[in-house]
């Protein structure tokens, strides 16, 4: 028997082309509906049941335009990463949770409905789903078996962000779409820098009652809300914006910074090179300001990336601010203190960094001690010895072991040679957002010597954005790549 082929575009008007389809959807949706909303009104807060109500409907805009499921995990990354809903069911879900399993589940859903979209997995997709299955061994095998339900949700929480990569490869199908979403992420950057640095010009109090104010939503109300260098409110104050730790915020607005600052040469460019200058700059300030070493690190690696590899003039832009940082440090006295942060860094004087070397010292014993499959996701399999260290390679090899390490370090190998080989043979445009996110993922990997952000299952966003933007390489360096979907 041959399967009825749909031709439009829509799931959802491909579903109304298949009347028992429909009919059977129909008759499931209204017992769920009916189910949730007895729940609701029986068990839970009166207002349960309207939320509901908009869920379904932003589940039928997503429906009708995978678009706006993308913006809609790019915006909570960038603007409420933390951000949950107000009440508890088992859990508590969170927005970026919800958008990312709404996103992952229609993209496959139309996968499924319409036989005009092929299921595809990149070049990277296998060995990504073998990293993937690593971290599920060592995830088990670390518990003895199933895992705390908290480490367990984070765990899920993560994998989702990872899984975006293959989200996007499927729902990213054509020119006007991958521009589309290089416009989300860029513009997502610069307004969660705009964030940050409006906080920051806040006088703390001011900072700290809005902060606060984001507590309905799983955001912290006391303790560090507020965050300074060596955690001393006398002295320098951290940028943060909604991230909570101003370290992964630095990390997020590296990434951003490098893709954006690729665009400015651009022939054409996402947004209008003023604009584009105009969040660069934003989001470099707001890097500066969360005093981040590591992250200001990634930028400059990334920034020398693209002026090596493509935009020569990259090296006059590097030369003048070097030239006003002198002057304004060694003319203007301005700046001592964070030059005296970067040289204890450098030596690794301050406390922070020398917390960091005990890190890597512990990490170092449980890897050798465990050097296969590591110890999972949980706390350390014994006495003395404590998981958790700011370096996202000495964190795999104690998580998930030499062997999950080594594919990681594989998979980027192969996405470096598979990029910049594509480089040679696509056009001006893909090329120059290829070269933004080469310097975004470089960045990246350049940050995660010193953090851990990026593979830490309780910071799934970091995870998300940066498995997103590699799914978004691998849609760039596509053969076919049509500049709208045929109709």
């Amino acid at each position: 028997m041959q399967l009825p082929r749909f031709s439009s575009k829509s799931i959802v008007d491909s579903l109304q082309e298949q009347f028992n389809v429909r009919a059977i959807g129909l008759v499931l949706l209204c017992v769920l509906l009916g189910v949730l909303a007895g729940a609701s009104v029986s068990f839970g807060p009166f207002w349960l049941g309207f939320a509901a109500l908009f869920a379904l409907g932003g589940s039928l805009l997503i429906l009708r335009s995978t678009d706006l499921g993308l913006a809609a995990v790019f915006a909570v990354i960038a603007l409420l990463p933390f951000g949950a809903l107000p009440f508890k069911i088992a859990v508590t879900p969170t927005f970026l949770e919800l958008a990312l399993i709404a996103l992952l589940g229609i993209a496959l859903l139309r996968v499924l409905a319409v036989p005009e979209l092929d299921l595809r997995m990149s070049a990277l997709g296998g060995p990504v789903l073998g990293w993937i299955g690593l971290t599920v061994f060592s995830l088990v095998l670390g518990a003895g078996g199933l895992p705390d339900n908290l480490t367990l949700h984070n765990y899920l929480k993560f994998m989702l962000g990872v899984l975006l990569f293959f989200a996007v490869i499927n729902v990213v199908r054509t020119r006007e779409q991958m521009r589309f979403a290089m416009r989300v992420v860029v513009l997502g950057g610069a307004a969660a820098a705009l964030i940050g640095l409006g906080l920051y010009a806040l006088n703390d109090q001011t900072a700290l009652r809005l902060l606060v104010a984001l507590g309905r939503l799983g955001y912290p109300t006391s303790g560090r809300v507020l965050r300074y260098v060596e955690d001393d409110p006398g002295g320098l104050e951290r940028a943060i914006g909604t991230a909570i730790d101003p370290n992964s915020f630095g990390g997020t607005l590296a990434l951003v910074c490098a893709l954006t600052t690729a665009q400015l040469w651009a022939q054409r460019p996402v947004w209008p090179r003023w604009m584009l200058a105009g969040m660069a700059a934003l989001m470099a300030l707001c890097t500066f300001l969360t005093y981040s070493r590591a992250a200001l690190g990634g930028l400059l690696v990334a920034t020398f990336f693209l002026a090596i590899v493509r935009e020569r003039r990259l090296w006059w832009l590097i030369g003048g601010a070097g030239v006003v940082g002198a002057i304004a440090i060694f003319g203007l006295g301005l700046g001592d203190a964070f030059v005296e942060r970067i040289v204890e860094g450098v030596q690794f004087q301050d406390q922070a960094n020398q917390m960091r070397l005990a890190e890597f010292r512990n990490a170092i014993a449980i890897i050798e001690r465990y050097p296969v499959f590591g110890v999972g996701f949980g706390a350390g399999p014994e006495l003395g010895l404590i998981t958790g260290v700011s370096s996202i390679y000495l964190a795999m090899g104690e998580r998930i072991g030499l062997v999950g390490l080594g594919v990681f370090i594989g998979i980027f190998v192969a996405f470096f040679v598979i990029t910049l080989r594509a480089l040679k043979r696509i056009d001006e445009e893909r090329a120059a957002l290829l070269l933004g996110v080469q310097a975004g993922i470089l960045a990246s990997l350049a940050v995660g010597l010193l953090d851990h952000y990026y593979f830490n299952i309780e910071f799934s966003h970091m995870a998300a954005l940066f498995w997103g933007v590699v799914g978004l390489g691998m849609v760039v360096v596509r053969d076919e790549l049509p500049e709208t979907v045929p109709s």
